[in-house]
């Protein structure tokens, strides 16, 4: 069975992968770069809100270590994220985000990949909402750091 394509909307904004020559997701986990956090003990995977949120809550998790696809994780790596990812999903039930979650992971350009990080995507789902995996357009910085302060305290 040939699955379809993953296709984006016109709406959605591509957003850099790279900025000023580094990693995105490598610049927020160094604490360069802007971010809604959800989760960072320091050492593990760290977990923050997407700038285009498909659905409201919708969390990236990243490795620690810049590893650009699945294969480079070690196992103790990808075990790790899976944790963070289902501690996220259950801090999302508590926080009255959800009353289900999809996780996510496009792994290469193919499936959709755009940053060159592995990331995890953690996608509330509420009853009767409908997942689009592109967002129209960005969301504001205030309201994703209420929804990862909601989050925060759920994690706790």
């Amino acid at each position: 069975m040939r699955l379809p394509p993953i296709r984006r909307t016109p709406k959605r904004q591509v957003l850099p992968a790279e900025v000023g020559g580094e990693c995105v997701f490598c610049a927020i986990v160094a604490g360069r770069a802007e971010s809604s956090p959800v989760d960072d003990d320091g050492v593990g995977p760290v977990a923050f809100l997407d700038l285009q949120p498909a659905v409201e809550g919708h969390t990236l998790v990243v490795p620690r270590r810049h590893v650009p696809d699945l294969a480079g994780l070690t196992p103790e790596e990808g075990a790790a994220m899976w944790e963070l990812g289902r501690r996220v999903a259950a801090a999302a039930r508590r926080a009255g985000l959800a009353d289900g979650v999809n996780l996510f992971l496009a792994d290469g350009a193919t499936a959709g990949q755009e940053v060159w990080h592995v990331h995890l995507h953690v996608l509330p789902r509420a009853p009767g909402s409908v997942l689009h995996l592109d967002a129209a357009r960005p969301a504001e910085r205030p309201a994703l750091d209420v929804t990862a302060a909601r989050l925060r305290d759920a994690l706790a």
